[in-house]
């Protein structure tokens, strides 16, 4: 299958008045092949969201991007303004992870709607409504000819992310990015827009970045799995690799921190000591080294290269053997 997305050393920096800049993301990598999800996971302040923000050149004034990322071979990063517009919102479109905050509360969900075929697609406002009606339709919100012309305040937090998602969806996009669609809903609610991104990936081919913290979200979505963690891909594989073979100590902690239903009711959750270092702190080492298990003298002063392993391009960045940490997941 086609390769859609390919991003090689992505680095995002932010400059400040008074101090050195804040490296956020580093040598990130990966691919995404057309019609499939890629799941980024890891604690907050890993770099999940800077990393995606970059490639849509959305980062704040003081952010700059470097690297490459090749969306249908040409490079979003060397995008002037003008040729970004044309991709954002029309062939690349992006879920924001609160969607009230996201959606202007003081204009109509068909107003919102129709600016972005108005602007992409250069319909008709009559016939973008009939299309924006269609979009809401399509993401399962009931009566969408008069829910439409309300606003979003009118709308429950689970029907804003579909609404979200619609408008994403209007210019059928290749390429969806989502980030934290499940943040602030209850889980009923989260079970039913995952099931709707799956109906959308699985009969539009639409490919997913889907960005988010929770395990259990990425392993009914995604087809492949980068960890991150202190703005760095620490593992990258399949999902079924990710969940069956973890090989990094990070992924193996997240993993055991999850709830299991095999659990008895007094089997206490198993969670990674310590926290996450401050964005941009500049360690010698491994990053998780203070939080690792396995962590040794190396670990604390070598940072470890992200190395291919295994089959489907997996890699990892881990100086502990890979034999070691076979079956260390409970």
């Amino acid at each position: 299958m086609a390769v859609l997305l390919d991003v090689e050393n992505l680095g995002v920096r932010f400059s400040r008045k008074d101090a050195a800049p804040l490296e956020a993301v580093s040598d990130v990598s990966f691919t995404l092949e057309a019609g499939k999800t890629l799941g980024i996971v890891g604690e907050s302040g890993s770099g999940k969201s800077q990393t995606v923000m970059a490639l849509l050149g959305l980062l704040a004034s003081n952010g700059s991007a470097s690297g490459v990322a090749r969306y249908r071979g040409k490079d979003l990063l060397a995008m002037d303004t003008r040729a970004l517009n044309a991709v954002r919102g029309a062939r690349i479109a992006m879920v924001f992870q609160d969607a009230m905050t996201s959606l202007n509360p003081f204009l109509t969900i068909e107003r919102q709607m129709t600016e972005t075929l108005q602007r992409h697609r250069k319909l008709s406002r009559k016939e973008a409504t009939w299309r924006a009606i269609g979009a809401l339709e399509a993401v399962h919100i009931a009566d969408a000819a008069r829910r439409v012309g309300q606003y979003p305040h009118q709308f429950s937090g689970g029907m804003r992310q579909r609404v979200m998602i619609a408008m994403a969806l209007l210019a059928e996009p290749d390429l969806l990015i989502a980030d934290e669609p499940t943040t602030a809903l209850d889980v009923t609610v989260q079970a039913q827009i995952m099931d709707l991104l799956r109906e959308l990936n699985r009969e539009r081919g639409t490919a997913i970045v889907l960005i988010t913290h929770d395990m259990g979200v990425v392993a009914g979505l995604a087809d492949d799995v980068m960890v991150m963690y202190a703005g760095r891909s620490v593992e990258y594989a399949s999902a079924e690799s990710i969940f069956t073979a973890p090989s990094h100590p990070y992924t193996i902690g997240l993993l055991n921190a999850l709830p299991r239903l095999s659990d008895d009711g007094d089997a206490p959750l198993v969670a990674i000591p310590g926290n996450p270092p401050p964005p941009g702190a500049v360690t010698p080492g491994c990053a998780f080294a203070p939080r690792c298990p396995y962590a040794y003298a190396r670990c604390e002063t070598v940072r470890p290269a992200l190395n291919a392993f295994g089959a489907r391009g997996a890699m990892r960045a881990c100086h502990w053997p890979l034999s070691e940490l076979k079956g260390r997941v409970r």
